[in-house]
């Protein structure tokens, strides 16, 4: 019988970092299924899920959670069946002129339409000609089958006059 969790990690950006958890991983003989890392700002965070046999499952999360005298904060998660319910991927494409608060107005549009995000990446940049500042941010989404495309880029591009919105199928 197998097990799944989901580990999340951040530390001190170094090399090696990958290969101290995937040789954990492997040493108890678990299965790295998929995986979101990234370096920022000098810390290094992730998450990965693997699957492991219920007899080795003690053990690498005892060996996982050593990493914490290290200096990693580590967490570990089982991991839930997934939903269900009916979605279309898409991804999303917003630029428009940077504000405080524009990443939690996009999130509570793409919330109150019931689209799940996946993945987001945002970034933070000069435009060409004017130097303002720019939102720029590409996400991995899935929308309900009942609720229309069009209607979550009006909703986003009712945020402000100046977003740009794109969605497209995945």
């Amino acid at each position: 019988m197998s097990s799944f969790l989901i580990i999340s990690v951040m530390t001190n950006d170094r090399p090696g970092l990958v290969e101290t958890l995937s040789t954990i991983i492997k040493n108890h003989n678990g299965n790295w299924l998929e995986s979101r890392m990234a370096q920022l700002a000098g810390k290094f965070a992730g998450i990965v899920r693997v699957q492991v046999s219920n007899n080795h499952k003690e053990a690498m999360e005892a060996d996982l959670l050593a990493l914490r005298t290290q200096g990693w904060v580590i967490s570990l998660e089982a991991s839930e069946a997934e939903s269900t319910e009916k979605r279309a991927g898409a991804v999303l494409s917003i630029v428009g002129n940077d504000r405080p608060g524009i990443v939690k107005d996009v999130a509570q549009v793409l919330a109150a339409k019931s689209v799940n995000v996946l993945e987001l990446n945002t970034q933070f940049e000069s435009a060409a000609m004017s130097a303002e500042p720019l939102f720029k941010t590409q996400a991995q989404i899935e929308i309900p089958t009942s609720v229309d495309f069009d209607e979550v880029k009006d909703s986003l591009e009712n945020l402000s006059n100046d977003l740009m919105v794109e969605i497209s199928k995945a």
